[in-house]
């Protein structure tokens, strides 16, 4: 996150940074099909988040309750977290093997800025799940793990 006018700005620490979206995440995010929030609250590095996506309506996902570990390493928000499915899904940009969210294949991760946040990549996987090729693909039965 950056702030100033025009000509200067400041760049915002990483843990204020991370500080600020716990603090989101917490208060939960529109309509509450999306949250996240640290999985340790003495991690003072603030490194582990846990992810949770309810499924769109209209979709082989609806209903569904997803987990997913974010890890925003040092370099974070300058580089985006590893965001990993805990619960097993079949989607294009998800690697069946690991639950591990393929940064190539999910644009958000592969054209990552500074600006963006956990509540951006959740939001945009949500969306992910509900596009034409992802809303019928079969499914692992609920309550599945990586």
């Amino acid at each position: 996150m950056t702030i100033g006018s025009a000509g200067s700005s400041i760049i915002v620490p990483r843990n204020f940074r991370l500080l600020e979206e716990l603090e989101r995440g917490e208060k939960g995010i529109g309509d509450g099909t999306v949250s996240y929030g640290m999985d340790d609250g003495d991690d003072i590095y603030m490194r582990s988040w846990t992810g949770t996506i309810i499924g769109p309506l209209n979709t082989v996902h609806e209903g569904r309750i997803y987990q997913l570990k974010l890890f925003c390493d040092k370099d974070y928000p300058e580089k985006p977290p590893t965001v990993r499915f805990h619960t097993q899904i079949k989607m294009a940009c998800v690697n069946q093997e690991t639950g591990v969210v393929e940064a190539k294949k999910f644009g958000i991760l592969a054209n990552w800025q500074r600006e963006f946040t956990m509540e951006n990549i959740l939001i945009q996987l949500k969306k992910e799940m509900a596009a034409s090729y992802n809303r019928k693909l079969a499914q692992p039965p609920e309550g599945t793990y990586y």
